[in-house]
Formats: structure tokens, C-alpha cells, sequence
């Protein structure tokens, strides 16, 4: 994690304090980076941190699910019976729609 402190000092303790108070407000973020900017009595923080990954989630048969091992057979059979539909270029004109 690069720390960078800019405009004044500060203890290691402190900046411990302020990262640890972050942390707890944001506990599914991982942090890359702290810059600390020093005015007078003021600190003013800045933070990156790395993207977390997502799940896919569809909505299959009624369902919110990520995926399928939950699935009885009978939900496994609708989900393969499904008619997919495909994005493709529309065939009407704008007076169709009007």
C-alpha cells in the first residue's frame, strides 16, 4: 500500500488512525493508496483502491441467481428449455414505430 503524506508530517500513529477509520467505514474495499495533504490543523485524505469483482447475476425462471448448482432438475430442465433471444438489427422504420 503506498502511503504518501504532502504539505507537513504526521506520526505514524496518526496516519494508522486515519487509515484504520477508513477502513472500518469501507470494510469490502482494498485499498491501493492513501495521500494525506497537510493544511495547518487540517488533513485532507485522498484514497484509490482496487476494484472489487463481481458475480454475474441473471434473472433465470422467476430467479435472481449467480449461477445454477442450486437448481433442483426441474428448475435445470426450464432453465435449458428457455428460448434465448438474441440482440440483432431491427427490421422496421421509424414510421412502424410512430
Amino acid at each position: 500500500m503506498d502511503i504518501k503524506v504532502i504539505g507537513g508530517e504526521m506520526s505514524r500513529k496518526e496516519i494508522d488512525a486515519y487509515i484504520a477509520q477508513i477502513k472500518k467505514e469501507n470494510p469490502d474495499k482494498e485499498f491501493k493508496s492513501f495521500e494525506f495533504t497537510v493544511d495547518g490543523e487540517y488533513v485532507d485524505v485522498n484514497y484509490t483502491y482496487d476494484m472489487v469483482p463481481f458475480e454475474r447475476i441473471r434473472r433465470i425462471t422467476g430467479y435472481l441467481v449467480g449461477t445454477l448448482d442450486r437448481f433442483n432438475n426441474a428448475k435445470r430442465s426450464e432453465v435449458e428449455d428457455r428460448v434465448k433471444h438474441g440482440i440483432g438489427e431491427c427490421s422496421c422504420s421509424l414510421e412502424d414505430i410512430a
